[in-house]
């Protein structure tokens, strides 16, 4: 009988549901102990115990990987960024690295139109004001008088310009692959540089995968290009953003506000400074949070455990109602 190890905290909590399809592959399932992900440490102490991992965002370096070996042979990844995960040493050592691409797409995409409303209209400020006993009218922004630049067109920043665009925002995009040009004449994008970029947009959404190219792509000389009206949304990954650098610029006010969904440490320190600032939205790294979403990607990534351990799935459907559950 092959073991997997359970740690993706998403599933953790439903893991009753799937053990009678666990049971039918005749797969053990060793479920880890795990708030937001495991690290290097803890991932070792299970180390030698499994040949298949589900997994969030636990940190699967070299060491981990070879001290796996030579059981381990598949790390499915709920959920799309594997930016966790060292695939380089992983091809090396023969582990396959298996995710959900396009998992996410539509919530990510509404929850950054959702910042972008927000600060445009100013609707939480105005609550606050109403709560608090205040009748202070704050000027608002229409949608069609700004300007959205997207760092990193793949999915999901396509499907933030579809938003947009609908509510008649200009659009400019960036990235470091060519973006398909049916899809920039259709939605009338603009392809610049990234300084352009950040020079013109009043709201900016990263986008983009986070890879050496994009760590701390958004870093003190970068935010000084930015408006001191404009709005950085980061609904990606945390360290595409240098957190200190941002406070410094929140702080002296380069730029007019953020919204957070991912931050460089996780769970934010209850000391950050971004947790006391009136300009500031966020969020604990939710912004994937849709049921039929959550239940796509839980069937997705136990089909590509059950393949990558060479299981057949030509019956896994049956276990699938219509809806989506057992």
């Amino acid at each position: 009988m092959k073991t997997v190890l359970l740690s993706a905290p998403y599933i953790v909590p439903v893991v009753d549901r799937f053990r009678p399809v666990f049971e039918h592959y005749d797969l053990e399932i060793l479920v880890a102990e795990v708030a937001e992900r495991l690290s290097e440490e803890q991932l070792i102490g299970y180390a030698g115990r499994f040949d298949g991992a589900i997994c969030g965002d636990d940190r699967f370096t070299e060491a981990v990987l070879k001290a796996c070996l030579p059981r381990l042979k598949v790390i499915s990844k709920w959920g799309t960024g594997i930016d966790s995960i060292n695939c380089q040493a992983a091809r090396k050592l023969g582990i396959q690295v298996l995710n959900t691409p396009n998992a996410f797409t539509l919530p990510v995409a509404d929850t950054v139109m959702g910042y972008i409303l927000a600060f445009a209209r100013r609707q939480p400020w105005m609550d606050r004001e109403m709560k608090a006993g205040r009748w202070q009218k704050l000027m608002g922004r229409s949608l069609s008088e700004c300007t959205l630049g997207v760092i990193g067109v793949g999915n999901i920043g396509k499907a933030v310009m579809r938003r947009a665009r609908a509510f008649g925002m200009r659009l400019l995009g960036n990235d470091i692959v060519s973006i398909a040009p049916d899809f920039i004449l259709e939605y009338g994008v603009q392809m610049t540089s990234l300084r352009e970029l950040l020079n013109e947009a009043d709201f900016v959404s990263l986008n983009c995968d986070l890879n050496p190219t994009s760590a701390h792509l958004i870093n003190a000389e970068t935010l000084s290009w930015m408006k001191p009206t404009a709005v950085l949304i980061n609904t990606a990954r945390g360290p595409i953003v240098d957190e200190a650098a941002l406070i410094a610029a929140l702080q002296d006010g380069w730029i007019g506000g953020a919204a957070l969904d991912v931050f460089e440490t996780e769970p934010l320190p209850v000391a950050s400074p971004l947790l006391k600032m009136d300009c500031v939205m966020l969020a604990p790294h939710n912004s994937n949070s849709s049921p039929a979403a959550w239940e796509r990607v839980h069937w997705s990534t136990i089909r590509n455990l059950l393949n990558g351990l060479d299981i057949p799935v030509d019956d896994l459907d049956s276990f699938i109602s219509p809806k989506g559950t057992l």
